[in-house]
């Protein structure tokens, strides 16, 4: 039986101890909070998903676990954290997606600075934790350049019902997986704002030219931001209303402050902390991102919604 250790006990990553379990392997889901460790443990309930109960089989504690395949789902913006104090052994799989605020750092970049040489993957992908966690049918990309490891990963922890594709480009997977949450952002300010779905559907399609321009420079594949980690997220996060950067975005078009929404929530919105990560590492790299800097604008409090909406529509044409 193949071990799993699930590192973060929010909504996804009890929904990817569920699926671990459901694929046959021995879990232990790891909270930081001991007294949250304990009341998950002993209720088999974990707040973040209602309705949702743990089988007996998982093991919840606040004690670092060890196992073959460690399963990383913390914020990005807490990765270094907790980097050092992972498990010594086991592939590390990154489930979380972003860009660090201030080395403007992927996931993978990062552990790379504690865990030099080590086997280390991405799991990226359309997967509201909701769903997982339900058993509903959905499917991944799991991406790394060890030559085996992603089809290796993939078969551990997919099932009939959680397709798991395996992929080569890391860099791709985190890219896409990063950005898709800033112009989710600027998909919900769209709606919100009232401008239709035709807008929409323009700023995802640009927005997805965008990723591919990142990806290609930072030495990534174009083709793997057509696939799930890519076009897949991005549609999921730009239409879907448990998305929490689209409902940001929707909240902030249609007037709602910044302080007032981030106060009324209790889980991280990632694409808030990305969006000026991310401009700043395409600077870095020589690719332009327009939609994603009027978000970083937005979130800075540089630029009103109304503003950034103007300052793109007024972009020079161009060929596309």
């Amino acid at each position: 039986m193949n071990s799993v250790a699930v590192i973060g006990a929010g909504a996804w990553g009890t929904a990817l101890a569920l699926q671990a379990h459901r694929a046959g392997c021995a879990v232990a889901l790891w909270a930081r909070d001991p007294t949250r460790a304990a009341e998950i443990a002993a209720t088999r309930r974990n707040p973040r998903l209602p309705g949702v109960v743990l089988p007996d089989a998982i093991r919840v504690t606040a004690v670092m676990p060890a196992a073959e395949t460690v399963l990383l789902v913390v914020p990005v913006q807490h990765i270094r954290s907790i980097a050092a104090a992972l498990p010594a052994d086991g592939t590390l799989v990154v489930c979380a997606k972003g860009v660090e605020r201030d080395t403007h750092k992927l996931p993978l970049e990062i552990l790379a600075e504690y865990w030099p040489g080590r086997a280390m993957a991405v799991l990226s992908g359309p997967n509201f934790a909701h769903e997982i966690a339900a058993g509903l049918p959905a499917a991944a990309t799991i991406a790394a350049t060890a030559p085996g490891l992603s089809e290796r990963l993939a078969q551990i922890i997919g099932t009939p019902g959680f397709r798991v594709y395996a992929s080569d480009d890391p860099i791709g997977a985190q890219v896409a997986g990063a950005a898709k949450n800033v112009i989710a952002i600027a998909a919900g300010c769209v709606i919100g704002a009232g401008l239709g779905e035709n807008a929409r559907a323009a700023l995802v399609s640009r927005g997805l030219a965008e990723i591919t321009r990142l990806t290609v420079a930072l030495g990534g594949k174009a083709d793997t931001t057509a696939g799930l980690s890519g076009l897949g997220d991005l549609m999921l996060t730009c239409a879907g209303p448990a998305s929490r950067n689209y409902s940001l975005g929707l909240a902030l078009g249609a007037g709602t402050p910044m302080a007032e929404i981030l106060a009324g929530r209790t889980s991280v919105t990632e694409g808030v902390a990305t969006a000026p990560a991310i401009v700043a590492r395409a600077a870095e790299a020589g690719a332009v991102m327009p939609i994603c800097a009027a978000v970083a604008g937005i979130v800075r409090g540089e630029l009103t919604v109304a503003a950034a909406i103007d300052a793109l529509l007024a972009r020079p044409r161009r060929r596309e």
